[in-house]
């Protein structure tokens, strides 16, 4: 691209791209040398985080125009997808490509601009969709940038983002962003807690005490909270927050009579848990739950329930 090279950008850079549940075939480490040798793209070094995460961290380090392409062929690959999930659908309406950046949160204010300024340039420039999240992900100073519409849009966005990233270097250090594995789903039998791993279920002791304590003190102190009766409990477990979504025609099951049921959940599980309000138009309703992994588990494990 003749513009890009002469607007200075023909260096080395390392971009972050952050995908939310299955990593297609084209996303596999064994395949990306291969893939990438056949359209050309010298210098450039792809890798692909840990893969028992929900979450996958692709990282693209090499000159702009390696990874020009490399963006191209993704978001390409991304449209194939939809195009061929949408064969035997019901759906009339063409959802667009979306991708997520993981950027350093020290740049995002250059990104966005004054008042929204260089953002607003950049959706109108490109047609494409961005969006500059709010809060930093778990446990780093990185922010997700969520990009939406067609490959060629999201080409010429992810060009313009890289001339804030080359213009903006981020200040301080940073703290990337590291997914972490899904928890196993959890059952209870016999008294014991077990965590279920492929086809064997594996005894989890502290989810078992967490258990019997609930069963045998209700109502129950949620962790976190300084509790002499419950001795061996750790006040400082490192709390987080996961969210889920529950059909409208299913919460009030969750939810029980005047509040009853979730309140229950809460005592059990130790979790700080919050359903938001019922959306126009939305035939599902959020839920937050608060706490440690422990916490976290076992109430979706009593959600699941219900």
């Amino acid at each position: 691209d003749t513009k890009v090279t002469e607007g200075g950008l023909n260096v080395t850079l390392t971009i972050r791209l952050l995908m939310h549940g299955k990593v297609k075939h084209f996303l596999l480490p064994q395949q990306w040398p291969v893939y990438c040798a056949s359209v050309q793209l010298p210098g450039a070094r792809i890798n692909i985080s840990e893969g028992s995460c929900p979450e996958r961290i692709v990282t693209i380090t090499g000159p702009t125009d390696a990874i020009f392409k490399a963006f191209s062929m993704i978001a390409l690959k991304f449209e194939e997808d939809i195009n061929t999930s949408m064969t035997n659908s019901t759906v009339t309406s063409k959802p667009p490509v979306t991708l997520r950046l993981v950027v350093p949160a020290s740049q995002c204010g250059s990104l966005i601009g004054k008042g929204g300024s260089k953002i607003k340039e950049i959706r109108e420039s490109t047609g494409a969709q961005v969006q500059v999240a709010g809060d930093m992900l778990p446990n780093s100073t990185e922010r997700a940038v969520t990009i939406s519409g067609t490959p060629d849009a999201i080409i010429q966005c992810v060009k313009q983002i890289c001339v804030v990233m080359l213009e903006s270097p981020p200040k301080g250090a940073t703290i990337p962003y590291r997914p972490k594995p899904a928890s196993a789903p959890i059952i209870f039998a016999g008294g014991q807690a077990f965590t279920i791993q492929g086809q064997y279920a594996i005894p989890h002791p502290d989810l078992t005490k967490l258990h019997q304590l609930a069963m045998q003190h209700p109502p129950f102190t949620p962790l976190g909270q300084t509790t002499p009766g419950f001795p061996g409990l750790d006040a400082t477990t490192p709390t987080s927050s996961h969210e889920l979504t529950i059909p409208n025609d299913l919460i009030g099951c969750i939810i029980g009579r005047q509040g009853s049921k979730i309140n229950e959940i809460r005592q059990m599980s130790g979790a700080q848990i919050k359903i938001a309000n019922a959306t126009e138009g939305s035939a599902e309703r959020q839920v937050t739950i608060t706490g440690s992994p422990a916490n976290i588990s076992l109430a979706q494990y009593l959600i699941n329930a219900r």
